[in-house]
């Protein structure tokens, strides 16, 4: 297994590009312009690698720039949990607000839940529901690895936001607490933004915590 990590557009958030084999899943595709799709692009075919599956922990504009390019270039259908479609769907309106450019995202998608399994070659990565900072925010989480695509959940020393429109503090607190803080210590976590953590760490470390 092979985890690739970008760090894409003005808010520097992490897109991963998870392979096993020649298949790969792309994470929350934050490219949002013509070089950050070129710089994933060419990584895929560098690597000979076919994706199979686009995944979105969530669906705030920093980590959906880049579905409609993924779906359109890999003949993909996005997934996420059914509570982010309202993000999903507002989504333009959102950019408007911001003042950025967005390439309208697919609306054509698949629904995913806790206890689903995704498979990447001799990979399995298992679906955690984790609202809070979005109401559908889910983890990918790789109990051979002792790996988990966090999202915008867990930072290194820190926590995704709550300020936002259908966030939800307490959820967030409880999601870190009953489902991260109950993976094994030395579970790597991979951040949505900002450098890689682990549970251990944060359990000890995090001052928001």
């Amino acid at each position: 297994m092979k985890i690739k990590k970008f760090t894409f557009n003005s808010f520097l958030e992490n897109t991963y590009i998870i392979s096993s084999g020649k298949k790969c899943m792309i994470i929350d595709p934050g490219c949002s312009n013509k070089t950050e799709q070129h710089q994933m692009d060419d990584y895929i075919k560098l690597n000979q690698l076919e994706p199979i599956e686009l995944i979105n922990t969530h669906c705030h504009l920093d980590h959906i720039f880049g579905n409609k390019f993924i779906a359109e270039t890999y003949s993909l259908i996005p997934k996420m949990h059914i509570k982010d479609k309202p993000l999903l769907e507002r989504s333009m309106d959102i950019a408007n607000m911001y003042n950025v450019k967005l390439d309208p995202p697919p609306q054509d998608v698949k629904f995913i839940n806790e206890n689903d399994i995704i498979e990447i070659g001799k990979t399995k990565w298992k679906i955690i529901f984790t609202p809070g900072h979005s109401p559908g925010h889910i983890c990918l989480f790789n109990e051979q690895q002792k790996t988990i695509i966090a999202g915008d959940v867990l930072f290194h020393l820190s926590i995704g936001r709550t300020d936002l429109p259908l966030s939800n503090h307490k959820d967030l607190i409880d999601s870190i607490n009953n489902k991260l803080f109950r993976l094994s210590d030395n579970t790597e976590v991979f951040c949505g933004h900002g450098q890689n953590t682990n549970i251990g760490f944060e359990k000890i470390n995090n001052p928001y915590l």
